[in-house]
């Protein structure tokens, strides 16, 4: 069992673009930063629902694959499963659809308490007030011998990093430049002293590298 960290980040380490709005809850610039992923196979068919056969191949779709690969439980923020956008709608199941791409356990970490959500697909999102390492602990009650994977966004991601949590991270890089918003790496220094670092380009000028203890 891993706890593993996936992520798209500009060549300036953003990862979540500034300006979010109603229209763009990511950010007007996250199209940019997922474009890539978001037009592989892998992606079409597990969060599109795609069954064309449509869609990108080669090494970004490899890590695509790999990013669903043996999870047995997921941890994110309320801002990843979109609770800001509807706060106060006892109703609001998410914005991933009826058919969310998780298909394992969500911890989703809020002070807003909710009753867990369901879904006929194995995907079950629950609302806990807990820090990162009281989350995991709770995750791996829920994963048995599958990894754990932390979404994000960036503000978790960075919890957990800080905290020592996670070994292994893997960043898709596009040769983007944003220039504004959340960087990942900020107050991280060194951290790759406590990872075997590995990088590969890929067809789409991506760069992929993957810290791993």
């Amino acid at each position: 069992m891993a706890v593993r960290i996936d992520l798209n980040l500009s060549l300036d380490g953003v990862v979540a673009p500034d300006n979010p709005s109603s229209d763009n809850p990511m950010g007007a610039d996250w199209g940019r930063l997922v474009e890539v992923y978001m037009g592989t196979k892998t992606f079409r068919q597990r969060v599109l629902h795609d069954t064309t056969g449509e869609g990108t191949t080669g090494i970004d779709d490899r890590y695509a694959t790999a990013y669903f690969e043996a999870v047995g439980a997921e941890i994110m923020g309320a801002g990843m499963f979109g609770l800001h956008a509807f706060p106060h709608d006892p109703d609001w199941r998410g914005w991933w659809g009826e058919e969310p791409p998780f298909r394992v356990p969500v911890l989703v970490l809020t002070h807003r308490e909710r009753p867990a959500i369901d879904f006929a697909n194995g995907t079950r999102f629950e609302f806990v007030a807990a820090t990162p390492q009281d989350a995991l602990t709770r995750a791996r009650e829920h994963a048995g011998d599958g990894d754990i994977r932390v979404g994000g966004g960036a503000g978790v991601a960075r919890d957990f990093l800080r905290a020592g949590l996670v070994d292994r991270v893997h960043v898709a890089i596009s040769p983007i430049v944003l220039g504004r918003g959340v960087r990942l790496w900020d107050d991280l220094r060194e951290l790759e002293r406590d990872y075997t670092v590995t990088s590969e380009v890929a067809e789409s000028g991506v760069i992929h590298v993957t810290f791993a203890r």
